[in-house]
């Protein structure tokens, strides 16, 4: 193997974890910064200026706070299964070209771990098997709220698989590609040539399915917090429970990059002003996630599922095939 891409990947792999680490922190000021905005209040303004510290303390706070373990849990399940969450949002990174390739000192970089041509069939398969965090840790809980809240998780996480699956069958037809990169080669003639104008039902029933993978409001039943606990979380403390969370908005951030990439052009061209817009519509869409918590309620779980089976999944359905026709004739 060429030593000089084995060190490019691990400081790929590196840069990743610490950048998108960070960002889950950042995304949590603005999202209260957001919330506060759309309802009224403040938000974060006593620790720093403008309350800018406060991801901070709030980092020291899950370092420093005390590691719980219940009696009555299943130990070593209820200690891996924050790992699984966070752990499974990083893996679904490594198929995603976060900006064009760009050289430095004469060597071309890539931003993107592998460009592995089944990238998009990757990144649903790590994201499916990021279902065993929440659902290993409701279960192995010694809490009837956690193992309600797990139940919860897998029903919503299963059924919308199935959409956004189909949701993106009809692209991958037209691309005729797994390859994200390949997406967006596909989509590089300009603002005409987006796959959404042909393809606006995948769109939508893709971009709602990444509600409920990411399980942001209005599918965020799998938290409970209605019931004023937090779902499979309750038991956790610490940076268990921090691990859950970075998990959470890691995944809000990776969508973010993967919605663009597949349906928006991506990065267009590769020049610099087609990385500036590809970040600009990921700042769109992290937006979205957090203006739909604050202006949704959450739905009921019969509501959820009548959704998925009865709604959505007819609907991709027809749209593959209409599709398929479409290209035939």
């Amino acid at each position: 193997m060429d030593i000089a891409y084995l060190i490019e990947t691990i400081i790929k792999i590196v840069v990743i974890l610490l950048v998108f680490s960070a960002l889950a922190g950042i995304g949590t000021y603005f999202e209260r910064k957001v919330l506060a905005f759309m309802q009224r209040r403040l938000g974060p303004v006593n620790v720093g200026p403008f309350g800018l510290l406060q991801v901070g303390a709030d980092g020291i706070k899950l370092f420093t706070k005390e590691d719980i373990i219940p009696t009555g849990v299943v130990a070593k399940i209820f200690k891996i299964a924050p790992v699984i969450t966070a752990a499974t949002a990083f893996m679904a990174s490594a198929a995603i070209p976060f900006l064009p390739s760009f050289s430095i000192a004469g060597y071309e970089v890539h931003p993107i771990v592998a460009d592995i041509n089944i990238a998009i069939l990757y990144i649903l398969g790590v994201m499916a098997v990021g279902l065993y965090g929440p659902l290993l840790g409701g279960m192995s809980s010694a809490n009837k709220f956690s193992l309600i809240s797990a139940a919860r998780t897998a029903a919503v996480f299963i059924s919308y698989e199935v959409v956004t699956g189909l949701s993106l069958l009809a692209p991958i037809m037209m691309v005729g590609s797994l390859s994200l990169i390949d997406f967006n080669e596909y989509q590089a003639g300009g603002i005409t040539s987006w796959i959404v104008w042909s393809q606006p039902v995948a769109f939508v029933l893709f971009w709602i399915a990444a509600f409920a993978e990411t399980g942001r409001t209005p599918f965020h039943l799998i938290a409970n917090d209605h019931e004023i606990i937090d779902g499979f979380g309750t038991e956790y403390s610490g940076m268990r429970w921090g691990l859950f969370f970075i998990g959470e908005y890691a995944n809000m951030f990776f969508i973010s990059f993967v919605i663009p990439l597949i349906f928006l052009g991506g990065y267009g061209d590769g020049s610099f002003l087609g990385a500036l817009g590809l970040l600009a519509k990921v700042a769109f869409f992290f937006f979205f996630f957090l203006w739909t918590r604050a202006a949704w309620p959450d739905v009921r779980p019969d509501q959820l599922m009548w959704l998925c089976w009865k709604v959505l999944m007819p609907i991709a359905v027809v749209n593959v095939v209409i599709t398929g026709f479409v290209m035939m004739f």
